[in-house]
């Protein structure tokens, strides 16, 4: 199993954050944070295989304009060789499969993936429609805070987008976990003027930061 991306006090700190944010509130607010949001090894890989092939049939051009003869046997047996080998290294180091992978496939891949985690943790299923999710994936440098219908309806875009911003500026700081207290600490300023707090409340969600 890999290792926590945040250590024991900074779930502490999270965890008491969404406390405190929920006790002026009656909405709730859930945390995820993903190393990354799949695993991009097909599309890297047919950006390797692609531009491997390009650049061979650069090569090809090259050598017949220098009169330089190949058997087209040897010719198709290094490229199969040099894309078996790239696909060999991204299978080992997945790190550098994003180097490959365009900005709006990941970024497509990370809300799907935010997505995923709103329903699975049953985010949708507050009595009053105000679940909100903060999350975070963290190879893809991506961030979102999805609300559902009863808050959304009543919170402009652009109070989402700001809190957006400052997670991902603490995140690209090192400082994640600060990210997500400010962040919880905004969403329940948010979630109080529209939902505050009734003495009948009920806590429906755990209040805690969950890794995958």
């Amino acid at each position: 199993m890999s290792e926590p991306t945040l250590n024991p006090d900074d779930h502490a700190r999270i965890a008491a954050a969404i406390r405190a944010a929920e006790a002026e509130t009656s909405g709730e607010i859930y945390c995820v944070v993903a190393r990354r949001s799949d695993g991009y090894f097909f599309p890297a890989a047919f950006a390797t295989t692609l531009g491997i092939v390009l650049v061979s049939l650069v090569a090809a051009f090259a050598l017949e304009h220098w009169w330089i003869a190949v058997r087209l046997s040897h010719f198709v047996a290094v490229q199969l060789l040099a894309i078996a080998a790239a696909c060999a290294l991204l299978w080992w180091l997945p790190g550098l499969r994003l180097w490959l992978v365009p900005r709006g496939l990941a970024y497509r891949a990370s809300h799907a993936n935010a997505l995923r985690q709103f329903y699975a943790r049953n985010v949708h299923l507050t009595t009053a429609r105000t679940g909100v999710l903060v999350f975070v994936s963290l190879a893809e440098r991506y961030a979102a805070v999805i609300a559902d219908a009863g808050i959304d309806a009543r919170v402009e875009q652009e109070k989402w987008d700001g809190v957006v911003r400052d997670l991902i500026d603490h995140a690209r700081r090192d400082r994640l976990a600060d990210g997500f207290v400010g962040a919880i600490s905004s969403v329940g300023a948010l979630l109080s003027q529209h939902f505050p707090v009734t003495t009948d409340d009920v806590n429906e969600l755990d209040d805690h930061l969950v890794e995958i």
